[in-house]
C-alpha cells in the first residue's frame, strides 16, 4: 500500500492526514511527490492530485470548485477530509492498542467528533488561511511548520538525494508529533469515559454535599458538574502522595468560580498554622485561591469538609 502526498514544504494538515492513515495502515509506504503518474498509482493521495473522493482514497482540497465544509461552516483541508472518513476508526484503533479498550462505534464517532472540534478543524483553518490556532501564531500548525527545511538546510544539503531523505525524515518527525497529539487526545477521552461509572459510584457524604473518591486520579469534574448539583466539595485519596485532598467544584470547565469556596481563614496556610485554625492535627495546606486543601488522614479531611460546609451555611465561603 502506498500513501502519496506532495513534495516540498509540508503543513500540519497533510502531516496529520498521513499520520492518521499510517495508524490504520502501519505497513504502508509514504511517498512525497508531484509526479502525476505516481500519485495516480498510489492507494491514497493526500493534499495532492486535485480530487476529493474518499472511496478511491483521494483527499485533496486545492481543486477548483472545492467547497467541502463542516456543518459549522469550517472548511475542510486534508486533515479534516481524512479525519472525516477515518477519524472514528483511528480513535478505536488507538484506544484498543494503547488503552486496551474496545470502543463501540458510537463512542468512537463521538470521540472523533470531539477531537475534530478541539484539534483538527484548527489545522484546516490554518492551512486555508482562515485562522491561526493560537495567539501569536505559534500554535500546533506553526510548530509543525518548523520541521520544514529552511535555506540553511538547503545550502548545506543541496537538492539531491540527501536533501530529499532529510525532508522525508523531517516529515516523519512531524507525523510522530501529531500522532502523539492524536494519541493523547484519545487517551484523555478514554480515561474520562472509563472514569464515569467509578465517579458515579463514589460515596456520597454530608447529606449529598460531599463526594468521596478512593482514587484521586479519576477525572471527576464533568460528571459532578452535570449530574451532582448538590455536591459542593469532593474528597479524593491521592494514592501516590498518601494524603487526602478536599476540592471545590467549579461552575464550568473554563471558570475558577466554584459552587462554594473553602473558608477564607484557611487561605495560604500550611501545616501547623492550618492545624491551629482548623483544629485538624494532620492538616497539610490550603491553596491561597481556596479551591484545594489537604490532610494526611481520611478522618482529618472529613473534619475539614465538615468545617467547610459549616462555613458555607454561615455565609462565609461565598457559595455561588
Amino acid at each position: 500500500m502506498i500513501i502519496a502526498t506532495h513534495s516540498g514544504k509540508f503543513h500540519a494538515d497533510d502531516a496529520w492526514a498521513v499520520a492518521v492513515l499510517k495508524v490504520l495502515f502501519p505497513d504502508a509506504d509514504i511517498i512525497r511527490t508531484r509526479d502525476p503518474a505516481a500519485i495516480e498509482a498510489a492507494d491514497f493521495a493526500v493534499d495532492v492530485g486535485g480530487i476529493w473522493d474518499p472511496a478511491s482514497g483521494r483527499f485533496d482540497h486545492h481543486q477548483k470548485g472545492f467547497d467541502g465544509a463542516r456543518q459549522s461552516g469550517v472548511p475542510y483541508a486534508s486533515a479534516g477530509l481524512v479525519w472525516r472518513e477515518y477519524g472514528a476508526r483511528c480513535v478505536a484503533a488507538l484506544a484498543l492498542a494503547h488503552g486496551g479498550h474496545q470502543l463501540s462505534d458510537d463512542k468512537a464517532r463521538e470521540m472523533a467528533y470531539g477531537i475534530d472540534a478541539d484539534v483538527v478543524q484548527y489545522l484546516d483553518l490554518s492551512d486555508v488561511g482562515a485562522a491561526k490556532s493560537a495567539p501569536g501564531g505559534y500554535g500546533l500548525s506553526a510548530v509543525i511548520s518548523g520541521y520544514n527545511t529552511n535555506w540553511l538546510d538547503e545550502q548545506r544539503l543541496g537538492y539531491g538525494e540527501a536533501a530529499d531523505a532529510y525532508r522525508m525524515e523531517q516529515f516523519r518527525r512531524a507525523m510522530a508529533v501529531l500522532t502523539d497529539v492524536m494519541l493523547n487526545a484519545v487517551r484523555y477521552r478514554l480515561g474520562t469515559l472509563l472514569a464515569l461509572e467509578q465517579v458515579r459510584q463514589g460515596e456520597v457524604l454530608e447529606g449529598g454535599r460531599v463526594l468521596f473518591l478512593k482514587n484521586g486520579a479519576l477525572p471527576w469534574g464533568q460528571v459532578v458538574r452535570k449530574e451532582m448539583p448538590k455536591v459542593l466539595f469532593v474528597i479524593s485519596h491521592n494514592v501516590a502522595e498518601q494524603r487526602h485532598m478536599l476540592h471545590t467544584v467549579s461552575v464550568s470547565p473554563d471558570s475558577f468560580d466554584a459552587r462554594a469556596d473553602l473558608p477564607e481563614a484557611w487561605a495560604g496556610l500550611r501545616d501547623a498554622e492550618l492545624a491551629a485554625v482548623t483544629g485538624v492535627p494532620d492538616a497539610g495546606f490550603c491553596h491561597n485561591g481556596r479551591f484545594i486543601a489537604s490532610a494526611k488522614s481520611y478522618q482529618g479531611i472529613r473534619a475539614m469538609a465538615a468545617l467547610a460546609l459549616k462555613d458555607v451555611d454561615e455565609g462565609g465561603a461565598g457559595q455561588a
